[in-house]
């Protein structure tokens, strides 16, 4: 018997925004995921998303979204005390699908242009696998990743910290390994290398698709 899997669309309207819309006009979300390990097309799982909006060059830091994400399997203790996530945290959590169609709901309320985050093809990976594991596909997901920007401004730099960085522009650090903690320091590092762009002479939403190499 022939199975079809459910198809999700992550609600981004990066495909309807004019290419010469301004950056200034844009609102992005930016996201950060934890799991019990880095295995996340096999073993490993989801166990927090954390994100927050960004709009006109500033970070909505009052509407954020996190949620703790049920595993279905136990948190190694190194995980619990990386992340300070435990297997009572997400007990009561809800599982990996319907947590990412609450994140997908959020990113609709924002009329989101497109997902943001350090070294986001992880974390894109970890949406992927999930939603794989419920027998779904996801379309639709389009992000910029920081690492993409800081390459354009200061492609001297060959790190992938992101304390690292947030230190060098002089941006907030907030709760490290946390999936919440690290979309913010994200976020405030993302409206920093915006700010850097624009200087160089970079206005528009298709130049920053162009020169970040959104996928």
């Amino acid at each position: 018997m022939f199975f079809q899997r459910k198809a999700i669309s992550c609600p981004l309207t990066y495909a309807e925004i004019p290419l010469a819309t301004k950056l200034e006009n844009l609102r992005f979300v930016v996201f950060d995921t934890e799991t019990t390990g880095f295995h996340v097309s096999s073993i490993d799982r989801l166990i927090e998303i954390g994100a927050v909006p960004v709009e006109g060059f500033q970070v909505q830091d009052k509407e954020y979204f996190q949620t703790y994400v049920n595993p279905m399997r136990q948190i190694s203790r190194e995980i619990s005390e990386l992340t300070s996530i435990t297997d009572e945290k997400v007990e009561n959590a809800p599982e990996s699908y319907e947590a990412i169609q609450q994140f997908f709901d959020f990113v609709e309320a924002w009329e989101t242009v497109c997902l943001v985050g350090h070294y986001v093809s992880f974390d894109a990976l970890v949406i992927k696998s999930e939603l794989k594991r419920a027998k779904a596909t996801v379309k639709n997901i389009y992000t910029i990743d920081t690492l993409d920007l800081i390459g354009v401004i200061s492609p001297s730099y060959d790190m992938r910290d992101l304390e690292r960085y947030a230190k060098i522009f002089g941006t907030r650090i907030y709760e490290r390994h946390s999936a919440l903690g690290d979309a913010l320091t994200t976020a405030y590092l993302f409206v920093e290398l915006l700010w850097h762009f624009k200087q160089r002479g970079y206005q528009t939403w298709g130049e920053l698709m162009e020169r970040s190499n959104s996928v």
